[in-house]
């Protein structure tokens, strides 16, 4: 371990506990957990993600280099979150929901050395009323922050101008709570050169569009004074969360403009409300988005190359969501910081977002990597490549996607591009495993747990290249998640989007079918 990981996170490191990381800053995929009435809803809307969080967890610690996975039982996730702790003294709502746990404001300070290094300067709100180990744990957390808002660690100088720039990170706790960072740098207000500063919101809910308003009416009240900043964000917190389709009123008085209602309303489709397509399709061909799509599927190691921290995160989380009803089950960084660019030597699948400037560091460990350059300036997309990922998926159904992806608008809005992107790969997989429910077989009695008839399952698929496809993506971690949820749950409860539009398709396939004279 590096001396500069030692000396910001303590002895052995232990404060990287909290950068176990999965998809999904944002997020993260849309994975469909079965809540206890039996109804099935996205875990990446905007829904508390806290303790009913599936799957396994990486974790990134004084042996970050090995990476473990953690199952949890079942029947724990399927149980309501518990009820806030006396300690905490946070305000509940009818819904259970606030919009964030606290608002950061990081700083960077000049050291004794001459570096500028990344520091909280602000906290909002303060909790005192802490036991010993909590107040511990949030000083972990608070340096993980600082670590995900200036990943570049100390290669900073003071500037006059710089762009504003919105990201995302996600942080899992040690007891598996799921935090995410929304964070927008800005130069702040002054004259001469100076070092920029980030806000930082920490919340469990996952709506990346709803936090980037916030920040605009943050980094508004910015420019007069940081003083205007937190009774916005005080009125913010006193909030409920609203429901999808409602929209939620916050008064905030600015000086010379007089009081101002702000209004921040979800959208009624919750589903993809934390992912936009948009900068995917941007930065990648429909082709290239292909090739990217199939080495996610089999689980590959990954490496997104940008300069922009905003494209990096809103490209993961949006490839990460191309994988519903699955869901990434392996490390994922959205922003590699630089003390932890040594990751990219990990032998285990992930998804790693890194910029720019130290692709040097990753291409010494090219050795069966995708590496994918979203660089506008680029020369070529993909940097290194296992040479085979064009032929990864069934050219049927590869063609029947780009010849869906082919319908959208040439300017469509965030949600029609969000419809017609899931539509076409959500189709991919109602087309190759959508009739896995037949070969869950399940015993006499009412609760028997069913047994996935493996081999039976794949032999039943007519074309012969999807059937190959598919006796590789069943042996993924999370095909094989999925299945064993599958196989616990008890007959009728699995009812979703994916399950709905595996009965369309069957339907449409039996009115297709000649019938018999």
């Amino acid at each position: 371990m590096s001396e500069e990981v030692k000396r910001r996170f303590g002895k052995g490191g232990h404060g990287l506990s909290h950068l176990k990381t999965r998809w999904s800053e944002q997020p993260k995929s849309t994975k469909i957990h079965t809540d206890v009435n039996g109804k099935e809803e996205p875990a990446q809307s905007c829904e508390e993600d806290g303790s009913g969080e599936r799957g396994p967890l990486k974790r990134i610690s004084a042996m970050w280099s090995s990476f473990r996975r953690r199952r949890h039982d079942p029947l724990t996730d399927l149980a309501p979150p518990p009820p806030p702790s006396d300690v905490s003294r946070e305000p509940c709502y009818a819904s259970g929901q606030y919009f964030f746990e606290y608002l950061v404001v990081v700083g960077l300070k000049k050291s004794k050395g001459g570096n500028y290094e990344p520091q909280i300067t602000y906290q909002f709100p303060k909790r005192e009323v802490m036991l010993r180990f909590q107040k511990e744990e949030e000083e972990k957390t608070l340096k993980a922050i600082t670590l995900f808002c200036f990943p570049e660690g100390i290669n900073w100088a003071p500037l006059t101008e710089y762009h504003s720039e919105t990201f995302s990170f996600v942080l899992t706790d040690v007891d598996g709570t799921r935090k995410n960072g929304y964070c927008r740098r800005l130069l702040p207000n002054g004259d001469g050169a100076r070092p920029p500063e980030a806000y930082c919101i920490i919340s469990k809910l996952a709506c990346f569009g709803l936090f980037s308003k916030i920040f605009d009416e943050v980094e508004k009240r910015r420019r007069i004074s940081m003083a205007m900043i937190y009774p916005f964000m005080q009125k913010l917190r006193e909030s409920p969360f609203p429901a999808p389709g409602n929209t939620v009123e916050i008064k905030s008085f600015i000086p010379e403009s007089g009081e101002q209602i702000i209004k921040l309303t979800r959208p009624l489709d919750s589903w993809l409300e934390h992912v936009s397509f948009d900068t995917l399709f941007r930065c990648l061909s429909d082709y290239e988005v292909m090739v990217v799509f199939g080495a996610a599927v089999l689980e590959r190691r990954i490496v997104f190359i940008a300069d922009e921290l905003g494209t990096l995160s809103q490209v993961i989380h949006a490839v990460t969501a191309l994988l519903y009803p699955f869901t990434w089950q392996h490390t994922y960084i959205s922003i590699v910081p630089t003390i932890l660019i040594d990751v990219v030597s990990a032998p285990t699948p992930y998804l790693l977002g890194v910029q720019k400037r130290l692709l040097d560091l990753v291409t010494d460990q090219s050795a069966d990597l995708l590496v994918v350059d979203l660089s506008e300036d680029r020369q070529e997309t993909f940097l290194f490549s296992l040479g085979d990922e064009k032929d990864i998926l069934p050219p049927k159904l590869q063609a029947e996607m780009l010849q869906a992806l082919k319908e959208r608008k040439e300017n469509p809005t965030v949600e029609e591009m969000n419809s017609i992107v899931s539509e076409a790969f959500l189709q991919f997989f109602v087309k190759t495993v959508g009739h896995y429910a037949s070969y869950v077989k399940r015993g006499a009695a009412a609760d028997a747990s069913g047994v996935f008839e493996k081999r039976s399952f794949y032999k039943a698929i007519d074309s012969k290249t999807t059937r190959h496809f598919v006796k590789k993506f069943i042996m993924t971690q999370m095909f094989d998640l999925f299945i064993q949820e599958v196989e616990q749950r008890h007959t009728g409860t699995h009812q979703g989007i994916f399950h709905k539009k595996i009965v369309e398709y069957q339907e449409k396939k039996r009115e297709k079918k000649p019938k018999k004279h």
